[in-house]
């Protein structure tokens, strides 16, 4: 049976000052990490926000241990690029 892990990332962003500010850090973010660890990513909530962002990052897997190691490397990476504009993030499993 499949595993599907969600990892749900809360940022604020102070350096924005636009939506087109805040746009650079999230594709940057999302392209980096589907090129890394070839997860799903899109940025779910809050898009007229320019301080604002929640990005998912989501694995299909048949070994759940496999897809929380993924997960939690892919938080570790986003929390390496965005220090302390990360300030949540969460995961859900549907199995």
């Amino acid at each position: 049976m499949a595993t599907i892990g969600v990892l749900t990332l809360e940022m604020r962003l102070n350096d924005a000052h636009s939506l087109k500010d805040k746009r650079h850090v999230v594709q940057s973010l999302k392209q980096r990490l589907r090129h890394k660890f070839n997860v799903a990513v899109a940025e779910i909530d809050c898009q007229e926000l320019w301080q604002r962002a929640v990005v998912a990052a989501v694995t299909v897997s048949s070994d759940h241990g496999h897809a929380a190691a993924l997960l939690q490397s892919v938080e570790k990476e986003a929390a390496s690029l965005l220090g302390g504009e990360l300030v949540g993030a969460t995961v859900e499993w549907m199995e």
